[in-house]
Parts: structure tokens; C-alpha cells; sequence
């Protein structure tokens, strides 16, 4: 099912190297070649492999493997976004709601993910437009959420949310969260939204502590277009984030545009994957039957 792999990791530990070396050699007793990041070079490895800038690695390959956690995962979706590129995920981190292919069964599973035998799963991306006096200053997408929150301050901040072009609400808080199903278990979670079932059309528009208690999550059509107009009247205090990671400082008056991208990413998973099993697990909900 794929021929050109490629194999990304920010290379930290013993565990890290061990696993790479494991899936170069899995790889190669398949018909596949393997290509890796260039940032792991001077890792001592056997086995038949190219190495290949990581920016390029998108565009000669038709699945990318991410060892590590989660972000490691995020990394990469943002790297072969919106090449449509099949994204496999090995769990170093903790977690691992992304990252599922578990390190302990990286030869079997592998192989048979490389021969066809997976399960593929479309994810939602949202594009982000932050806009300053009718111009757009600054762009990013996301692969689990785009937050608006306060930055460099301990003052509540105000943010005036629209979907679709209808006012939902004016909420004073720390921020408000936008969600994806994929982000449902990240940020979101943890600030009391709802988890999505990847299979939903759906985002999570999550306030990050409001003041007004009667602030609750809300779930949307992942078809809406969202816009968040920060009123609060002081500057350098808000932040528009994308998974995780700073993008704009954002003042009074500016407005940040959410919308669902038509390309999604394609997650591999092993055949035998189960999202709720992964729920269980995870979140120690319960033991399976």
C-alpha cells in the first residue's frame, strides 16, 4: 500500500533511537524504501535508508512515521499538511491519543499497516485568519485547535464570538478555545469541553475559565465560519495560538477568522483500531471485557 517511507523524530533518548532502528528494519523486509529526517543523521543506524531534508519529505513520500507522543504527531501534520499524505503516529509520550501504534508491537503492526491492512481516518484541520483594520496580518491552521487567551497578564480578557455571522456571546475570561475532534482530548478536555467523536462534523467552541459561570462549552457544525473580535481595552495581553504554538499577539479590535479546511489529514491506523478502546485506556475509564 505504500512504497515511500518516511520517518521523522526529534531524537532525545536511547528509547527514541531504539524504536527508529526498529522501524527502519521492519520497513525493510517489505518492498518499501525508507527515507529519513535529516535531523537524525548522526543516530548510529543499520539497515537500508536515505536520508532527506525534513521539508522535502512530504512531497516524496506517501506515509510519514512520527516516533515520539502526541506533539512530535502535530509536528508532522503540520509539515505534510496539505500534501495528502498518510500520517502514522508511534507512541514515546505519554498519552498517545494521536501517537496510538504502541513501540511494543512496532514489527507486527507496521507490517501489516505497510501491506494494506489499516485503517485510515480523514481529521479535520481549521485555517485561521487574524485580521488588523480589514487586512489579514497573519495565518495558521490546526490540526487539534486555535485558542484566543490572555498573554503576559493576570487580567481577565473580552472576546466577542460570532458563528456564522450571528453573535453567540461576549465572555470575560482567560480565552476561549476552538476544537477540533482531534483537540477534543487535548486543551479542550481540560477545560471541561466535550469529547468529540472524530467521526462528528462538529467543533467545540470551549471558554478557558470564564467569569460569567453560565459560559458554557457549545458544540457548532465544523461548516461554520467562527470570528472573534478581542475587545478588551488594553493591548499585549491577548495571543492567538495554533496547537500549542504562538502565532499573533492581538489587540483591540482585531478579529480572528476560524474555518474548516476542505483538505483533511489522513491518519493510519492498525486495523484493529477502536477509538473508544483508546478512551478506556487513556482516561482510565474502565478495564475492557
Amino acid at each position: 500500500m505504500f512504497s515511500q517511507i518516511g520517518i521523522v523524530s526529534a531524537v532525545n533518548s536511547k528509547l527514541v533511537e531504539d524504536t527508529i532502528q526498529e522501524v527502519i528494519q521492519t520497513i525493510n523486509t517489505t518492498a518499501a524504501a525508507v527515507l529519513i529526517d535529516d535531523r537524525i543523521r548522526a543516530v548510529n543506524l543499520d539497515g537500508e535508508f536515505n536520508v532527506c531534508p525534513l521539508k522535502t519529505l512530504p512531497e516524496t513520500c506517501d506515509l510519514i512515521i512520527s516516533i515520539g507522543g502526541d506533539g512530535t504527531l502535530l509536528q508532522c501534520a503540520k509539515l505534510i499538511f496539505p500534501n495528502q499524505v498518510a500520517l502514522l503516529g508511534v507512541n514515546l509520550g505519554r498519552l498517545g491519543f494521536l501517537a496510538d501504534l504502541s513501540a511494543k508491537n512496532v514489527n507486527k503492526d507496521l507490517t501489516a499497516i505497510i501491506q494494506g491492512d489499516c485503517a485510515m481516518e480523514k481529521r479535520v484541520v481549521l485555517g485561521c485568519e487574524v485580521i488588523r483594520d480589514e487586512k489579514i496580518i497573519n495565518t495558521c491552521d490546526g490540526l487539534n485547535d486555535i485558542i484566543v487567551q490572555k498573554w503576559n497578564s493576570a487580567r481577565l480578557i473580552t472576546l466577542n464570538t460570532y458563528v456564522d455571522g450571528k453573535f453567540l456571546h461576549s465572555q470575560r475570561g482567560d480565552g476561549l478555545i476552538v476544537a477540533t475532534p482531534t483537540g477534543s482530548t487535548a486543551y479542550a478536555m481540560s477545560g471541561g469541553g466535550p469529547i468529540l467523536d472524530p467521526r462528528i462534523d462538529a467543533l467545540a467552541l470551549v471558554p478557558i475559565c470564564p467569569h460569567t459561570l453560565t459560559n458554557r462549552p457549545i458544540v457548532v457544525p465544523d461548516s461554520s465560519a467562527i470570528e472573534i473580535r478581542v475587545a478588551t481595552e488594553r493591548n499585549d495581553q491577548s495571543r492567538v495560538t495554533c496547537d500549542g504554538n504562538s502565532v499573533q499577539e492581538v489587540m483591540q479590535g482585531d478579529k480572528i477568522r476560524i474555518f474548516r479546511h476542505q483538505v483533511s489529514i489522513n491518519l493510519a491506523h492498525p486495523a484493529k483500531h477502536d477509538h473508544y478502546a483508546t478512551l478506556r485506556a487513556k482516561l482510565n475509564w474502565a478495564l475492557d471485557p
